[in-house]
């Protein structure tokens, strides 16, 4: 009997972004969800994100100074035809954040 087996993973982030409001003020909005096929293609995306603006999920921001990101690493190993799934969690701060920020966005409770 021949046991034939195939790894695939998958990144994907959920979280908040931090930035400054149209008008005056500052604060954290959910972000957009981004996904890929590795650690550094998810992380290039949420940057360029900060960067354009387009991290954000609709708030609006004037501009975004960082996130807050759970990331989600699954690793889905097919053996014999059948997926056998294997998911891990971490969280990762993007962007140019001050300990305040840092403060403010650790109170914040993912939506698991």
């Amino acid at each position: 009997m021949e046991i034939v087996s195939l790894k695939i993973k998958t990144f994907s982030a959920s979280g908040f972004v931090y930035g400054y409001f149209w008008g005056g003020g500052e604060g954290a909005y959910p972000m957009r969800n981004v996904t890929a096929n590795s650690l550094d293609e998810l992380l290039t995306k949420a940057n360029n994100g900060i960067s354009d603006g387009s991290l954000d999920s609709g708030m609006g921001f004037e501009s975004l100074t960082g996130a807050m990101m759970l990331i989600k690493e699954e690793t889905k190993t097919f053996i014999e035809g059948k997926p056998y799934i294997n998911t891990e969690y971490s969280v990762e701060f993007i962007g140019e954040l001050n300990d305040e920020q840092l403060d403010f966005l650790n109170e914040l409770d993912f939506d698991i």
